[in-house]
């Protein structure tokens, strides 16, 4: 039965705290959003064709390409929904990730990268530049349909900077454009300038900011988007009332990575070894210490957060979708031609159809379960997303 769609009511009104968290990977950022775009499907069979990604989760968080991903479901079109569907996405990075990744063709592809890793960014970032204001407009923080959490790194200040739509009111200087906020957590080191915008609370404090790629930070962002939580619990914010910020079983979490290569592995350390700077910095497909920056904090919170769930007993309520045997193109964040990016589509539906995986806690690496695949546990998901908007619902009408 089709349902109506309503705004979300506060966690206090239901049994869940909902999280969507969102990798940064540049390109591949067409994977999670063709997975979302399968969960999106899954909650419009429930509530009807009106549905949307940010009707049922409390925060949803993304860095870089994520932070894309998190502001198209988030910002507000003219009637107040969101500027893009789910389904769209696959169609958002096939349109416009040539342009923003523009192929060039040389005869000498190794000498031209190490040349541009000296002479400056790879890409310029005017086109990313331009679209992003182009859509966002004058949409600020503050206006997103749901919670946002985009981590970036602030390289003047040496530190990470957290967009948190919780601490707007704390910190108005947060209150940025969202274009800026976009473009700053997209600006990945050797391929995309860093970028500086400033902001001017109500009594004219100017705050300046000079950001790098949230990856820096936290490539996967789950555990920032649970820490901004936390924090609003401790506050005593009325949305929690009653709730424990330790009270880490009433998380659902669904965090989705972009794809990595683990699998025979990319690099090796006799290949390593002769490296110097240039070396750490330039390879077929990828920046090796971008890869290993932003994998090995990933992987870490994924860790952690599957430590803590095994403790509680809540590993049900802790979804993580990532494919770590992604090899050649398919694992470039810039490569973003026709056939690559088809390639990647293919990633994405394959992915849906393969076991759910977890991470031994003993190795580290991660294996596949046998209770269901990363399809039925979004079609589980989804049901509990549901039941839970439409329980907060309730509760909070026999409250007034």
């Amino acid at each position: 039965m089709e349902r109506s769609i309503s705004s979300l009511r506060p966690p206090t009104h239901g049994n869940y705290i909902t999280i969507l968290s969102i990798d940064g990977g540049g390109i591949r950022g067409i994977i999670p959003g063709i997975i979302l775009g399968f969960l999106e499907s899954e909650l419009q069979k429930l509530d009807g064709e009106e549905a949307r990604i940010a009707d049922y989760f409390d925060v949803i968080a993304g860095t870089s390409t994520g932070g894309l991903i998190t502001t198209m479901l988030t910002a507000p079109n003219e009637n107040s929904r969101p500027i893009y569907a789910a389904k769209d996405i696959k169609e958002f990075y096939f349109e416009n990730g040539p342009k923003i990744f523009p192929q060039k063709r040389c005869p000498f592809p190794g000498a031209a990268k190490m040349f541009k890793t000296i002479a400056g960014p790879k890409y310029d970032g005017k086109y990313l530049h331009s679209l992003l204001k182009e859509k966002l407009g004058s949409t600020r923080l503050h206006q997103t349909l749901t919670k946002v959490v985009i981590p970036t790194f602030d390289i003047k200040n040496l530190q990470p900077t957290v967009f948190s739509s919780y601490e707007v009111k704390n910190h108005p200087h947060l209150n940025a454009l969202l274009s800026d906020i976009c473009i700053g957590t997209s600006a990945a080191p050797t391929y995309f300038p860093a970028h500086y915008f400033h902001t001017k609370d109500s009594a004219g404090k100017v705050r300046k900011f000079n950001l790098i790629d949230g990856g820096v930070a936290a490539n996967n962002p789950t555990l920032v988007a649970i820490g901004e939580v936390s924090k609003e619990i401790n506050r005593g914010s009325s949305d929690f009332h009653n709730i424990k910020s330790a009270d880490y079983g009433r998380f659902l979490v669904l965090s989705l990575g972009t794809g990595s290569t683990k699998v025979e592995g990319k690099y090796s350390a006799m290949e390593a070894a002769r490296w110097g700077i240039f070396g750490w910095l330039t390879s077929d497909h990828s920046t090796p210490l971008v890869d290993a920056f932003t994998q090995a904090s990933a992987d870490m919170v994924d860790f952690h957060i599957s430590v803590i769930c095994k403790a509680l007993n809540s590993e049900q309520n802790y979804l993580r979708i990532q494919d770590d045997t992604l090899k050649g193109e398919v694992s470039s964040v810039d490569i973003s031609t026709k056939e690559n990016l088809e390639k990647l589509t293919k990633v994405a539906e394959v992915l849906l159809k393969k076991p759910v995986s977890r991470v031994n806690l003993d190795t580290g690496n991660f294996e596949p379960s046998k209770l269901e695949s990363n399809e039925q546990a979004l079609i589980r998901f989804a049901k509990l997303l549901s039941e839970e908007k439409h329980r907060r619902h309730e509760t909070s009408s026999l409250q007034k």
